[in-house]
């Protein structure tokens, strides 16, 4: 094991390829990794495949959508790629539709189950949601005990951008609020995961290791969020507006 933490977010991305397959967390504000995009949208790499939850996140400072926006994106593998209202369409919508940008479309549970797949060495599974549907379409199939499944296949990626509550200098996370949705299952599925911290870095043996939800060995750098205005980290006192 050795010190994971990176002096500056851009040190942190300056060796991603063009051509990466990168996880972003998210699901809000909390867990979504703004300071980690905007240092990727200053280095430049391209023809990325972004694999998240909504592909057009569009309520922070730094996200997916400026990627897209930038058509530095090749691919997005998601649960949604639609706005919440036919009203307010967005490029990605866009693009999809006119074949300038694939988007690989799954439920949202079937996302977190391939990703899971990846990080436990599962080759595939079967499951039942999407069965009947578009989302079904050209993918094997079996009937289960009377059942119809639809098989996946684990979703993996090069790198996985994550943020984290507090770290120590191994890279064992603590997170808060819905930090805890995607990021501890993206830390586990790619080969590289970055972290960016809103809270403390503390020295090895300053954490408890009962309270440890990602084990430093899934982590390889850890980047101290700095205050406003060189840090994106701007919400409220109260994080949960």
């Amino acid at each position: 094991m050795k010190n994971k933490v990176i002096a500056s977010f851009d040190d942190a991305v300056a060796d991603i390829p063009d051509g990466a397959s990168i996880m972003v967390g998210g699901f809000g504000p909390p867990g979504l990794p703004q300071n980690l995009l905007a240092a990727l949208i200053r280095q430049g790499a391209k023809d990325l495949t972004i694999i998240t939850n909504r592909g057009d996140q569009t309520n922070a400072k730094a996200n997916t959508g400026h990627l897209v926006e930038l058509r530095r994106v090749k691919k997005v593998c998601c649960a949604f790629s639609a706005s919440p209202h036919p009203s307010q369409r967005n490029l990605f919508e866009e693009l999809n539709e006119s074949g300038e940008l694939e988007a690989e479309l799954m439920p949202q549970g079937t996302l977190v189950e391939r990703m899971r797949a990846a990080a436990a060495g599962i080759g595939a599974f079967y499951t039942r949601a999407s069965v009947g549907t578009e989302l079904a379409a050209d993918k094997e199939t079996r009937v289960i005990d009377g059942k119809e499944y639809v098989l996946e296949y684990p979703l993996h990626a090069d790198y996985a951008f994550i943020r984290a509550h507090t770290s120590d200098t191994w890279g064992n996370l603590q997170y808060e609020l819905t930090q805890r949705n995607f990021n501890p299952i993206m830390a586990m599925a790619a080969k590289c995961t970055l972290v960016e911290i809103e809270g403390d870095i503390v020295e090895l043996g300053g954490m408890d290791p009962n309270q440890v939800h990602t084990p430093g060995i899934f982590v390889d750098r850890v980047v101290k969020i700095p205050p406003p205005p060189e840090g994106l980290w701007t919400f409220p006192s109260d994080r949960r507006a």
